[in-house]
């Protein structure tokens, strides 16, 4: 009997899906992601000799390759079907040399894992693209060679088992950045004046507020100054200078593309960017949709264009016509440019079919795939469908040397915000047909509000990833694992949706900042991501982008090298067991006591503050703890005491408790 031609991806859920499309002609096998990467136990790149990596097979995949091995023995043709971007490119092509010698290898990928676009891609295989794989080799030996190399100067400096990543640290940098802003920043008062005017016959009184002085722009600085702007104004007569109106055209946003489907999962859906990326991966890889159907609802959700196939516009048109009506369909589809820096190797993420609306696969998905898949298909209609229309007013009213404005919008055509309501501005509905100009008016009340100036907020995920797309760091495969790094390293605290960096991560931060400012700086990162490209693009090749980073890099650690000196942070008590200093050390959850006899003496204990537990005959000390959720503050005596805070307690009210 003849063996069947393998299909190999990643994932078993990708497995089932493709299986289902193919039927029974192929036999369908999984890689589980790498089997085959650096060792995580050296360095594994050869600097001397063109920065050849040494990847090997990892020892805890050594039994699944084994397998595809044997799975695999009696195949003529293996087709590698993993995901269409750099690193599903090499995860396939380092499968090669080890089953696939002697065959013959097809390399097929889609955007979209429906019948159409599997069967399709089947039909039309193609070879491995080496300056892709070439590209994924370059951001991983960069990468490897900045976290191997500076790593041991943060255990020589700070404390043992921490690391620092190319990429990660910037977006660390940005967060320390914005908490010293935060700390430093000095709130402003200003003051609002408003008034409530009124017609002889008008219904009602319109509120209209303090607009300009002497015809300029103008800052109340104080109480006093309101205080005489209001007795100035209560003294003048109220004319209707001008009434304006204008038609505003509202147009809508073009679909997905990783970043800000990130963002807008964070502010509509308070998804995390890791969390919105694997639910974007469930929804990609297939959903069973009863029946014996098992189907990807999204195109691929890694990239950063915001193209679409001919065939998708052609769809969501006709869709958008039968649904909606010619009103909501524009003559021609709307066309969005992606940014300049977008590799536009992919679709934007939207539908695979514009069919499956998200009420009629709701019963076959979780409710955050629903949610997620809800927020992906009304974005991309939305984004082929008519502007929305706002009539706009104005009426200006001058007051003496003042200038006071009332304004109002109502929404005349809906347009795309027939799919948004989240989205619609809110209406201040104003009737002005009882108002002409030289009108004179009634104040019947006059009001000064004071005000403060706010800092900046503290980066979300979703600010994060913004800031980090306009500076040109990162990828669209990369938002995601970069923020998870950071936290999972203890270097930023997430909570209540916003990050945080920790005395750690400022500390790792400012090292990184004195010894490798190229490291940390965001246009020499954002250039290495360029440079990157152009590798994919086979304009550059790899191991002269290595060497161009690592002459200035060599330099910059060799002089941290020789500079960076252990610093001791001794505390006033000495160790029960040896009578020695007791030192505060840093590991990667953060500081705790430990003797400065070790490795001799090996005592150590939790880094606990100054208040007492207020539960009641404790005794203990408040630690600060860390969890999925953030920080919290426990008891010493834990397991005995189970007291939890998420703010510390005074010390004087733990005493009176």
């Amino acid at each position: 009997m003849k063996a069947k031609p393998v299909v190999i991806v990643e994932s078993p859920t990708k497995v089932k899906t493709i299986n289902k499309i193919l039927g029974n002609k192929f036999k369908v096998l999984s890689s589980m992601g790498h089997l085959i990467d650096l060792p995580k136990s050296s360095l594994g790149v050869d600097i001397k000799h063109s920065f050849e990596p040494k990847l090997i097979v990892l020892r805890d995949k050594t039994k699944l390759l084994n397998k595809l091995k044997d799975e695999t023995k009696s195949a003529k043709e293996i087709y590698f079907a993993t995901d269409p971007d750099r690193e599903g490119e090499a995860i396939g092509w380092n499968l090669v040399q080890h089953i696939g010698q002697g065959k013959k290898i097809y390399r097929v990928t889609f955007q979209e894992i429906t019948k159409e676009a599997v069967m399709k891609a089947f039909e039309h295989p193609r070879e491995f693209n080496q300056d892709k794989i070439n590209a994924q080799i370059a951001r991983r030996v960069l990468d490897r060679i900045v976290g191997y190399q500076i790593s041991p100067l943060l255990w020589k400096k700070i404390g043992s088992r921490l690391s620092a990543g190319r990429v990660q640290s910037v977006a660390l940098r940005l967060i320390v950045e914005r908490e010293r802003e935060i700390l430093a920043f000095i709130p402003k008062e200003y003051w609002k004046i408003a008034v409530d005017l009124t017609k002889e016959g008008a219904p009602g009184a319109i509120e209209a507020n303090l607009e300009k002085i002497n015809d300029e722009k103008f800052e109340i600085a104080g109480q006093a100054q309101a205080d005489d702007l209001v007795k100035y104004i209560r003294g003048q007569e109220f004319i209707v200078t001008d009434i304006g109106e204008k038609e505003i055209r509202r147009n809508p946003s073009p679909p997905y593309i990783t970043s800000t489907l990130q963002q807008d999962a964070f502010y509509k859906l308070r998804y995390n960017a890791n969390r919105t990326m694997l639910i974007a991966q469930q929804l990609y890889e297939g959903i069973d949709l009863g029946g014996g159907e098992t189907v990807g609802l999204i195109t691929y959700m890694r990239t950063d264009s915001v193209n679409v196939a001919k065939e998708a516009l052609e769809r969501v048109r006709t869709f958008i016509d039968g649904q909606y009506g010619k009103a909501y369909l524009p003559e021609s589809p709307n066309v969005y440019k992606s940014k300049k820096s977008a590799q536009e190797a992919h679709e934007a993420v939207r539908p695979s079919d514009i069919g499956r609306r998200p009420e009629d696969v709701k019963r076959y998905l979780t409710d955050e795939q629903f949610k997620l898949y809800q927020l992906i298909w009304n974005r991309f209609v939305a984004s082929q469908m008519m502007p929305a229309v706002y009539q706009s007013r104005k009426m200006e009213i001058s007051c003496g040397k003042c200038l006071f404005g009332a304004s109002g919008s109502t929404l005349i055509f809906d347009g795309f915000l027939t799919l948004d309501r989240e989205a619609r501005e809110e209406e201040k509905k104003i009737d002005f047909s009882p108002y002409q100009k030289d009108d004179r008016l009634k104040m019947t009340d006059i009001r000064s509000s004071q005000h403060f100036t706010k800092p900046p907020p503290r980066f979300s995920d979703a600010s994060l990833v913004k800031a980090l797309e306009e500076d040109g760091i990162g990828r669209p495969s990369t938002y995601a694992s970069i923020i998870q790094t950071i936290v999972e390293r203890q270097y930023v605290m997430r909570e209540k949706g916003y990050l945080t960096p920790t005395d750690l991560g400022i500390k790792v931060c400012d090292l990184l900042v004195e010894y490798f400012a190229n490291i940390v700086d965001k246009r020499f990162t954002a250039h290495m991501e360029e440079s990157l490209d152009l590798v994919e693009e086979g304009k550059l090749k790899y191991p002269k982008l290595l060497k161009d980073f690592y002459g200035p890099f060599e330099k910059e650690l060799k002089y941290a090298e020789s500079t960076i000196v252990k610093t001791l942070d001794y505390t006033d008590r000495n160790c029960p067991k040896c009578e020695r200093q007791m030192i505060i050390k840093w590991g990667r959850r953060g500081r705790f006591i430990s003797c400065s006899g070790f490795p001799e003496c090996r005592y150590a204990e939790s880094y606990t503050t100054d208040v007492i537990c207020p539960a009641a005959h404790c005794g203990g000390k408040l630690v600060q703890r860390r969890s999925t959720r953030g920080t919290f503050y426990g008891c010493t005596n834990y397991p005995k005491c189970t007291f939890i805070s998420r703010e510390l307690p005074k010390a004087e009210e733990s005493e009176k408790t």
